[in-house]
């Protein structure tokens, strides 16, 4: 008996099974399910709303559940990684007002506010093809650059980042419950690929200034906004408008960091083709001031690479892609 079919027959809902089978949904395919797929598979309103709140449950308990989110990134997929240094655009994003949310919900309606806020990141990470690194309560820590490289990391993450407060927005309005998010995103070289934790809560570490760094312009920006570091700006050219908000005193830099807050993408066809390759590669588009600012940050990271101690103990394969 699959642990899928136990957990049904344990609910009192074993009659599903066959449904279930029948529509080729496994442990991983249920945590997408909706209400409205629910109502499509039949059954009993009664049945529909339990199965639903368990659902919810299911996929929130680690330890319970054999399938996380759904683009999670399991370790496991990646067992043969080793640590190494990498180039990458780290994104954190969270709930703002999440702990007002907890005072004014009953919790089932909160954990349905955490799973649909969840969904919205993961389609949006999966999207554009960056890897989950954490899901932690009201918050979510993503790369890009890892396991999968691109060209255009910097680009991918903001397009990941709009397309999370787009979908929140929309199910604010759905719920009329006001729910917004925030978001921080930095770029530099790091060192990633160390596994921690058991089973289930195995995850990568990053260590690199860029983690820190997107976690403080989290918490500085306000609900609904993006901010971006020096780094991830030059990068991203002018592929967006871009609100600079000047220099900051940020905690744990000895150093003004200045900021910019993404707007809108200039072009809402060019994401599409840049991110596929249909019509022209990444940063086609960029102007010569753009595209010297591209060049300067590879020249930054090889310099970086070169001057890295070449010692047994501490060093980790550079991989160009």
């Amino acid at each position: 008996m699959s642990d899928l079919q136990q957990w049904l027959e344990s609910l009192g809902l074993g009659r599903y099974v066959d449904v279930f089978a029948e529509n080729d949904i496994d442990s991983e395919a249920l945590a997408d399910l909706t209400e409205q797929d629910l109502a499509t598979l039949g059954g009993s309103l009664g049945h529909r709303k339990k199965l639903f709140r368990a659902i919810l449950e299911y996929c929130s308990s680690p330890p319970q559940s054999p399938v996380p989110a759904r683009d999670r990134g399991q370790p496991g997929q990646y067992a043969t990684i080793k640590p190494e240094r990498r180039h990458l655009t780290v994104l954190f994003c969270d709930l703002v007002g999440s702990t007002a949310l907890s005072a004014q919900l009953d919790p089932e309606d909160l954990r349905e506010i955490l799973h649909q806020f969840q969904s919205c990141c993961s389609d949006a990470i999966q999207r554009y093809e960056g890897h989950i690194a954490r899901f932690s309560g009201d918050g979510m820590l993503a790369y890009f650059g890892f396991p999968k490289a691109h060209e255009d990391e910097a680009e991918r993450a903001v397009k990941a980042a709009l397309q999370m407060l787009e979908s929140l927005s929309a199910f604010s309005a759905r719920v009329g419950q006001r729910i917004e998010a925030r978001v921080g995103i930095a770029t530099g070289l790091v060192v990633v690929g160390d596994l921690i934790g058991h089973g289930s809560a195995r995850e990568f570490t990053i260590v690199g200034e860029a983690p820190n760094l997107a976690a403080r312009l989290q918490a500085l920006a306000g609900a609904n906004q993006i901010l971006v570091a020096p780094r991830t700006r030059r990068l991203l050219g002018d592929l967006f408008e871009l609100a600079d908000l000047g220099e900051h005193s940020i905690k744990g830099f000895d150093h003004q960091v200045r900021v910019w807050r993404v707007v809108e993408p200039l072009d809402a066809d060019l994401g599409e083709h840049s991110i596929k390759g249909c019509d022209h590669p990444p940063h086609a588009d960029l102007g010569v001031e753009a595209l010297g600012a591209v060049l300067a940050e590879l020249r930054e990271f090889e310099q970086t690479v070169q001057q890295a101690t070449p010692s047994r103990r501490n060093r980790y394969p550079v991989r160009a892609d």
